[in-house]
């Protein structure tokens, strides 16, 4: 069996008894037809009685297809599994959540989705409006006056429909606003009296082709104008490879402009792949900061083009300081229709000389048409100089190397990489190659990210590897239960110090600017005494489960038993007791 063999077909399907064909149907009888009118492959939900009429209706109406529920042990990881799906796919799914409580949960992996500007199609449900229909306790507590206020700041849209017509309109809307760039998660609340109200037949189901998202806004011809003559006639032009789409033909379009302009490119670890690694052209290895030779490389230009960069503000102030910017900036992106007042998550405001409002993808073609051959000898980067891994302890280096070799000759997409992961440890050849961060930096978003990004891929022959920190699977460890139960294959491998290390730093830079003993920062950090036994709580979730491995010489047979698993169809724990330490910017 060959890896696209063993990875592909369909999920487990809970295939439920078939219901008796009837002329009565329920308000979330309909709701149910427009989601499946809307393509959604899966719903992803942890389940309560705010919403078990909609339930019913997707198990006893859909038959449990399209969409297709994923049971989910915790709100926020019913959230994080679409997150990742769409991350792998660029496909929407949807989500289901409880009540208020479900919406409390779940608070996180929605702001998660909101700054990484992934669409998510959120489903809650409330107690009756009506209160005299209300139950006695229950559904007064789990009823809300303004349940999407909780988080309106960040989504792109929320409703609470008031009869089932209003709610076929509102899962349109919130579709097509979802993903319209720059996309985002939705919220629709639907009123459990709603969902269970007998409305006879079924209404007249809309025609979803006309309420699709539009297409890719193009820009102006006279802004590709001046954009491509300022790069033209660029001494020392920089790109800056920022948010950008899985499409291969979009990642070839961005090659082939860099190469025409013989333009050097930064990526930025947070964010996908958007750029060969290994290409010539390529500067520095990918970072959360730039090094020095980066820095070097952009205070240096004389004019930057940003793909919609992540704090494009913060990157030209790490290369200029408090000085001018002298380069002239043409910043592609449409992030500031997403802006609001409540989250800072819109970073600095940058100069900008040349602004394009759109995506990438959709510039990217016009500049090479309209750029001319920049005729320009550019030296290729210097290898990073990295320390040679210990033999005798696991290090995040060890793991980098011995993946290396386990992965060689095999499809893989990174699905995470942790904190003080080197971005020269390894190349990224295809957007697949790795997915980048979660947006908002919320810990216990890897192991949902993974999984839904390893059913994304299912089909892809890929192996989804996710590198988890040990603080972040044991917040999101039971998604590895879904992962099991829906036979998703994929690869978790915790890089475990058995800390919350990027505090201890903070704790000791903060004792050491006071004059105070750096040795305590691990006090409140430490995750030991008792350790705890990680491949045990991924093993009694049906995962083929590996560790505590705390030597190299282990290392490798460890990754290549988790690799063969994923490969015929598992899903793998590793718990790497990598030494504390990062060797990244």
């Amino acid at each position: 069996m060959n890896v696209k063999e063993s990875l592909s077909g369909p999920i487990v399907h809970e295939a439920p008894v078939p219901a008796p064909e009837g002329t009565e149907f329920w308000g979330s009888d309909a709701i149910a037809a427009v989601l499946r009118s809307l393509d959604l492959p899966y719903i992803a939900l942890n389940p309560g009685a705010s919403y078990r009429g909609l339930h019913d209706s997707i198990v006893n109406y859909l038959g449990n297809r399209a969409p297709q529920m994923l049971l989910s042990l915790h709100d926020e990881n019913a959230v994080t599994i679409a997150h990742g799906y769409w991350k792998a796919s660029g496909r929407m799914m949807a989500s289901a959540l409880h009540s208020n409580v479900g919406l409390m949960h779940a608070t996180m992996p929605i702001f998660n989705a909101w700054c990484d500007r992934s669409p998510v199609l959120i489903l809650g449900a409330t107690g009756p409006w009506d209160a005299v229909k209300r139950r006695p306790w229950i559904d007064w507590i789990h009823t809300c006056s303004d349940q999407g206020a909780l988080i309106r700041n960040y989504t792109k849209w929320d409703n609470q429909p008031g009869s089932v017509v209003a709610a076929m309109e509102a899962l349109l809307r919130a579709a097509q606003i979802a993903q319209t760039a720059p996309r985002g998660p939705v919220y629709v609340n639907l009123d459990c009296t709603i969902q269970e109200s007998k409305i006879g037949p079924l209404p007249a189901l809309p025609d979803v082709t006309r309420y699709v998202a539009p297409q890719a806004v193009r820009p102006a011809p006279e802004l590709v104008a001046a954009a491509a003559h300022a790069l033209s006639g660029a001494k020392n032009p920089v790109m800056l490879a920022g948010r950008c789409s899985r499409s291969v033909e979009s990642w070839n379009a961005r090659v082939a402009l860099a190469e025409k302009l013989n333009i050097r490119v930064l990526t930025h670890i947070k964010l996908a792949a958007a750029f060969p690694t290994d290409h010539r052209l390529h500067a520095a290895p990918p970072a959360n900061r730039l090094g020095p030779e980066a820095q070097k490389l952009l205070a240096g230009a004389d004019v930057i083009l940003s793909l919609d960069w992540l704090d494009l503000a913060g990157t030209l102030k790490q290369a200029y300081g408090a000085k001018p910017v002298t380069a002239k900036i043409i910043q592609i992106s449409c992030d500031a229709h997403s802006h609001r007042g409540w989250s800072m998550d819109y970073q600095g405001l940058p100069p900008v000389d040349v602004y394009l409002m759109c995506e990438p993808d959709a510039a990217v073609p016009l500049l090479m048409e309209a750029v001319k051959v920049r005729a320009a000898s550019v030296p290729g980067a210097a290898a990073a100089k990295l320390p040679a891994a210990p033999a005798d302890v696991v290090t995040l280096r060890g793991v980098a190397d011995v993946l290396n070799a386990a992965t060689r000759g095999i499809d893989i997409c990174y699905t995470r990489l942790p904190l003080g992961w080197n971005g020269a440890y390894t190349h990224f050849r295809h957007p697949l190659d790795y997915i980048g961060y979660d947006g908002g930096a919320g810990v216990g978003s890897g192991p949902g990210i993974t999984v839904g990004a390893a059913l994304a891929l299912k089909d892809s022959g890929r192996v989804p590897i996710g590198l988890l920190g040990d603080g972040d699977f044991l917040m999101g460890n039971t998604v590895v239960w879904t992962a099991a139960h829906y036979k998703i294959p994929c690869l978790m491998i915790l890089c475990n110090n058995c800390s919350y290390f990027n505090d201890e730093l903070h704790q000791e830079r903060v004792a050491v600017a006071r004059g105070r003993p750096a040795e305590n920062r691990w006090i409140g950090q430490r995750i030991g005494d008792p350790d705890i036994d990680l491949a045990a709580i991924a093993r009694a979730q049906g995962a083929v489960a590996i560790g505590p491995v705390t030597r190299m010489a282990d290392l490798q047979p460890a990754i290549e038993q988790g690799i063969e698993a994923v490969r015929t169809g598992g899903v793998c724990v590793i718990d790497a007791r990598v030494l504390p330490g990062y060797d990244s910017e």
